[in-house]
C-alpha cells in the first residue's frame, strides 16, 4: 500500500480498500496528491507518441534529457518522455542511475515506470527486426531477378564465405541436371517424327539398351565414315612396293588365316582386323614371300589382343606355323608392325558397318532374322580373300552384302528401301558394281579353289547359308 492509500485510510479511520474514485475525492477534499497513472494508461500514451512528441519538443527540460540520452547512445529511452507526469523525470533519472551503478533495490514507485520502459524496448526491437527482415527479402528478390553470372576466380574472392557455403549446400533441380540428356531426347524425337513422314524408321529409338549407344550412334558412325577414308590400305600395293609376292599369295594367306581363326574360335572382328593390318602394312613396306606368313600370324596376334577376351599366346601362333618362326621373330615383327601403324588399331572394318546396316534392315521385323545376319557375314568374308575388293570402302561392301543377302532370301520386293538408303547414305545404283561382283563370288563363277570360307559357312551352326543362292538374277534390280 502506498503513502496515498495510508493517508486516506487514516482520514476515514477505516482499513477498507480505497478505490480510485474514493481516492480522488479524498485527494480533492484533503489536498492529497493524485494517484499515479496505471500501466495500461502509460501504454496508451505510448501509442499516441506522435502527438506527445510534438508537445514535448517545446519543453526545454525534455530536450535536455533527450540530448543526454543520445549522448549515451541509448535510443530506446527516447519514448520515456511521453509520460507527462511531474515525477516522470525523476523516474528516468532513477532508472539511469541504476543502469550506471549496477543492480539496486527497486521501490514501489519505480516499478510501473520500468515496466513501461521494458515494453517500449521490446516494441522498438521488434520494429528494428521487422525492418531488417524486409530489407533482406528485398535484396533476395533483386538477386533472383538478376541473371546468373559465371563464377570466376574474381567472383569467388568477392563473395562472402557464408554465401559460398549456401551455394554448395543448395541442391540442383533434376531438370537442371538432366538438361543435356533432355535436349538429346528431344532431338531424337524430332528426328523420328520427321523420319516417319518420309517413310524412314528410327533405328536409334531404343533408349533403354545402353550397349546400343542410341544417343550417340549417329555421331559415332559419322566419325567412322571419316576414319575409313583415312585408315584404308592402298588398292595397288602389289604393283608399287611389293615385288616378291602376288595377289594369289595374299589370297592363300587370308584363306589360311580363316582356318586359324576357326581353330582358336576367334570372333569375326578379329579376322577382319587382321586382314586390314596386313594390307596397311603391305601398302608401304616391302616383304619377302618367306616372311609373308610371319606377317600374317603377327597381325592376327595383334588383332586378338585388341578384340578377344582371351587372346592366344605367342607360342600357339608359332605352333600353328609348324614352328617355322620362333617366338623372338614373332615379337620383333609385332614391334615393327605396331610402330609403323603408330598403334592405330581402332579401324572401322566391314564388320563394323555390317552391324549398323543389319539393324536398319530388320527394324520393321519383330524378331531379328538370324539367317539374314549369317548370310550377310558370309558374303562380307568372301571379299576378304579377293584383292580386287580393296578399291571399295568397307561401308560400301557392308551395304552391298546386306543388299544381296536380302535379295537371296526374298525376291518378292526390292531389297533396298528408304531406311537403308538413309542410314547407309548409299542408293541402289551406287551399289550396283559391288553387288554384281559379290554375286559372282557367291556363285563362284571363277572357280576359285580357296574354299575355307565356303566350308566354314556350310556348317549347321551357320545354317548352311553358303549353299543359298538367288533364283532371280540380280541385274534385274538395276
Amino acid at each position: 500500500m502506498n503513502k496515498e492509500n495510508i493517508a486516506a485510510a487514516k482520514f476515514e479511520g477505516s482499513t477498507a480498500r480505497i478505490t480510485r474514485a474514493r481516492a480522488k475525492e479524498l485527494g480533492s477534499s484533503r489536498g492529497l496528491r493524485p494517484p499515479k497513472p496505471s500501466i495500461k494508461q502509460d501504454q496508451k500514451r505510448v501509442l499516441r507518441s506522435n502527438s506527445k512528441r510534438a508537445a514535448m519538443e517545446e519543453n526545454k527540460s525534455t530536450d535536455t534529457a533527450t540530448s543526454h540520452l543520445q549522448h549515451k547512445k541509448r535510443a530506446v529511452f527516447k519514448d520515456v518522455t511521453n509520460i507527462l507526469r511531474e515525477n516522470s523525470y525523476n523516474c528516468m533519472n532513477a532508472a539511469r542511475s541504476q543502469i550506471k551503478r549496477g543492480p539496486a533495490k527497486r521501490t514501489a514507485k519505480v516499478a510501473p515506470d520500468t515496466v513501461a520502459e521494458t515494453s517500449e524496448v521490446q516494441e522498438d526491437v521488434k520494429t528494428v527486426i521487422a525492418e531488417e527482415v524486409s530489407k533482406t527479402k528485398a535484396v533476395e528478390l533483386q538477386k533472383e531477378a538478376m541473371p546468373p553470372q559465371p563464377m570466376t576466380l574474381c567472383n569467388v574472392r568477392e563473395c562472402d564465405v557464408p554465401d559460398l557455403m549456401l551455394a554448395k549446400q543448395t541442391p540442383r533441380k533434376p531438370s537442371q541436371l538432366q538438361g543435356p540428356l533432355k535436349k538429346e531426347e528431344d532431338k531424337l524425337h524430332k528426328k523420328s517424327l520427321g523420319s516417319k513422314g518420309l517413310g524412314i524408321a528410327d533405328i536409334d529409338s531404343n533408349q533403354k539398351d545402353p550397349q546400343m549407344c542410341s544417343l550417340y550412334a549417329t555421331d559415332i558412325y559419322n566419325n567412322l565414315r571419316v576414319a575409313e577414308l583415312n585408315l584404308r590400305p592402298s588398292a595397288n600395293f602389289m604393283e608399287t612396293p611389293q615385288q616378291d609376292i602376288t595377289q594369289s599369295m595374299r589370297g592363300i594367306l587370308v584363306d589360311w588365316l580363316v582356318e586359324v581363326s576357326e581353330e582358336y574360335k576367334l570372333v569375326p572382328d578379329t579376322l577382319h582386323l587382321t586382314v586390314n593390318l596386313i594390307d596397311r602394312y603391305l601398302s608401304q613396306n616391302h616383304i619377302e614371300k618367306q616372311r609373308l606368313q610371319l606377317l600374317g600370324v603377327t597381325c592376327m596376334l595383334i588383332a586378338s589382343k585388341y578384340e578377344e577376351i582371351c587372346a592366344p599366346r605367342v607360342e600357339e601362333f608359332c605352333f600353328i606355323t609348324d614352328n617355322t618362326y620362333t617366338r623372338e621373330e614373332v615379337l620383333k615383327m609385332e614391334s615393327q608392325v605396331l610402330n609403323f601403324l603408330h598403334f592405330k588399331l581402332s579401324v572401322p572394318t566391314t564388320k563394323t558397318f555390317l552391324r549398323r546396316f543389319l539393324q536398319a534392315a530388320q527394324v520393321s521385323s519383330k524378331v531379328p532374322c538370324l539367317e539374314l545376319e549369317l548370310l550377310a557375314n558370309y558374303l562380307a568374308e568372301l571379299t576378304l580373300v579377293e584383292y580386287s575388293f580393296l578399291e571399295f570402302l568397307p561401308s560400301l561392301i557392308a551395304a552391298s552384302a546386306v543388299f544381296l543377302a536380302k535379295w537371296t532370301l526374298d525376291q518378292s520386293e526390292h531389297p533396298w528401301n528408304a531406311t537403308l538408303e538413309h542410314y547407309s547414305s548409299y542408293n541402289a545404283l551406287e551399289l550396283r558394281a559391288i553387288v554384281l561382283a559379290m554375286h559372282d563370288l557367291q556363285l563362284n563363277t571363277s572357280g576359285c579353289s580357296l574354299n575355307a570360307i565356303r566350308e566354314k559357312y556350310k556348317q549347321q551352326k551357320f545354317n548352311c547359308v553358303a549353299t543359298l543362292s538367288a533364283s532371280s538374277p540380280v541385274r534385274s534390280l538395276f
